[in-house]
């Protein structure tokens, strides 16, 4: 019993520093220190939050673990370190029965457990819109980024779009941001974007986004979300596709709708019109399919 009341004693005033310290962290702190969070605003998407949570907790667990394990590490090193005088080996154990058992069954427990919980985290993030805001196909190309603001679900023909070109480093290395293609993205709207390649595997990623998707030849990904903060955001290729992948840039703005609206009118206005998905793929041609006519890998 005077062991238990101790142990109460001890674990009441670190229960207490451990919330006081908790409540003075800022939202940026909480969140281990991830892009995607400002401490006076929401987060970057609806799902900036719950990847957080994840990568955070599964830290907070993981930590746990280490913090236990070094510890015994460390008691059973001076417990039974030898003495002055002993000589010898010292008793070997063969096993312990209880201690293997839980050996086996702590681990099994946090594997499950971590499993639940990103299985759970996935299918969410993973899920797609049935009727979006606003669908927009990405493509992918070496070394740059190609955005279409598709129109009519079934022919495109009041697409818009922009084609970008990789970043332009001058001598100094420093690259003008205003050159790289732009993503430009509505507030608080349901938003899917379709995720294609013309070449080879890239990696569609949006840093404060806290999330990114690769994109293959033959078989487009898609992914959908809600950008709840206006701001600018950078983006890049986060799969190393060529010789020129680090220079595989884009920006990402989040605006208000009526901005949003504004932008598809200018493209339109310059005449970037119609779906450039098929006119301007460099791969047509993919295997069992019928050569395709009217396109050239020059073209683009």
């Amino acid at each position: 019993m005077p062991s238990k009341r101790r142990l109460r004693w001890v674990a009441l005033p670190l229960g207490v520093v451990t919330a006081v310290a908790l409540a003075g962290c800022t939202t940026t702190e909480l969140n281990g220190y991830l892009p995607g969070f400002v401490d006076d605003g929401p987060a970057a998407t609806n799902q900036t939050e719950r990847v957080s949570s994840l990568w955070v907790n599964s830290w907070i667990v993981l930590l746990a673990v280490g913090v236990i394990t070094w510890g015994l590490m460390a008691w059973a090193a001076i417990a039974y370190r030898r003495r002055k005088g002993q000589t010898g080996l010292p008793v070997q154990m063969r096993y312990n029965m209880p201690i293997e058992i839980f050996y086996t069954i702590v681990p099994l427990i946090l594997v499950l457990g971590m499993f639940f919980f990103t299985a759970r985290d996935q299918a969410a993030i993973e899920a797609k819109w049935d009727d979006p805001d606003v669908e927009i196909t990405a493509i992918a190309k070496q070394w740059a980024w190609d955005f279409q603001y598709d129109g009519d679900e079934d022919d495109n023909s009041d697409a818009v779009w922009t084609m970008g070109i990789q970043a332009q480093p001058d001598a100094a290395g420093n690259i003008d941001q205003d050159l790289l293609p732009t993503l430009v993205l509505p507030v608080d709207q349901k938003v899917t974007i379709n995720l294609q390649s013309r070449d080879v595997i890239h990696s569609f990623w949006i840093i404060d986004f806290l999330y990114k998707k690769d994109m293959y030849i033959g078989k487009d990904n898609s992914w959908s979300f809600i950008p709840t903060r206006v701001g600018e955001y950078a983006g890049k290729c986060a799969e190393l596709c060529g010789e020129y992948h680090s220079m595989m840039l884009f920006n990402v703005k989040v605006v208000e709708q009526d901005e949003y609206d504004a932008y598809l009118e200018t493209l339109k206005e310059e005449g970037n019109t119609g779906d450039i998905t098929d006119a301007y793929d460099r791969l047509a041609n993919y295997p069992g399919t019928t050569p395709a006519t009217g396109t050239e890998e020059g073209e683009e």
